[in-house]
């Protein structure tokens, strides 16, 4: 069996849940050295700014299920592999952790196949960036001892027997990709039961300059925020800890308006004389 090259030609990086300050310093110098990098949706345009040479070919491979919009996963897999067969640098540059909730596996299929050398270079993923910036300790001592991560952007998902095992469940729960289906998601709960002491947030574009956070009982959450339709991306924390957030949220609460990361279906970047990347509508 042929090996791979030990020089990495590909790095899979994780840049963080949206402040560019949330960016580890290997990813920073893998960006660095990059000759390109595919680029995500979720990631914030000043980190391209920052520590991308001026010379790096940046393609964006937005990722947008709700719009219709997705790069197809098997175009960037192609990307990769080309342009790393080309001897080039490359980086896969994804929002968050680079393997919560990606393709990820995709991609290391791909370069094994082709035996092209990778490294992967955690980054912050979406929900330890989300707790930390709305004063929810995830696992706070007295309120639980255990965290899930799970998603419900379909609601075949998860099996009935599961659903029953979470309702019982004291864990703190959090839901990536799953604004669509709230409504759904909380009468799920609702008719399980043991609702009593756990509060829903909603956290709407975690970390960014536009960060909210909404909260509510279970039981008042239709009435509260039923019709609502949440900014993308936010993430959803179910259980004990999120009663935490009133007493501990440190972040002021911004009246300020805004999208942050852009639709891939409204904009391309380009940069403006400052050199930080923005989305041109």
């Amino acid at each position: 069996m042929k090996k791979l090259n030990t020089t990495p030609k590909v790095y899979l990086v994780g840049a963080g849940p949206g402040d560019p300050d949330l960016i580890t310093v290997k990813a920073v110098k893998a960006i660095a050295s990059a000759d390109i990098i595919l680029c995500d949706r979720l990631v914030s345009p000043e980190i391209l700014g920052r520590y991308a040479n001026k010379n790096t070919e940046i393609i964006y491979v937005g990722k947008e299920c709700s719009k219709n919009a997705s790069t197809p996963q098997t175009h960037i897999n192609t990307l990769i592999v080309d342009y790393a067969l080309q001897g080039k640098t490359v980086v896969r540059l994804k929002g968050g952790d680079i393997s919560f909730f990606s393709n990820v596996l995709d991609e290391l299929k791909a370069l094994k196949e082709h035996h092209i050398a990778f490294e992967i270079v955690p980054g912050i993923t979406a929900a330890s960036g989300a707790a930390a910036y709305a004063g929810i300790p995830l696992t706070a001592r007295g309120y639980a001892t255990s965290v899930r991560f799970l998603t419900y952007y379909k609601k075949e998902i998860l099996s009935d027997a599961y659903w029953k095992e979470l309702g019982t469940s004291d864990d703190t729960l959090v839901f990536y990709m799953s604004k669509g289906n709230l409504n759904s998601l909380v009468e799920k709960f609702l008719a399980l039961g043991k609702t009593e002491d756990k509060k829903i947030a909603i956290i709407e574009q975690a970390t960014t300059p536009y960060q909210k956070v909404y909260t509510s009982s279970l039981e008042d959450f239709q009435q509260n925020f039923g019709n609502k339709d949440f900014v993308s991306p936010s993430l959803v924390v179910i259980g004990k800890v999120v009663n935490l957030h009133e007493e501990f949220s440190w972040l002021e609460s911004t009246i300020q308006e805004g999208i942050y990361f852009k639709s891939v279906t409204n904009g391309t970047l380009v940069s403006n004389h400052q050199n930080i990347l923005e989305y041109a509508v």
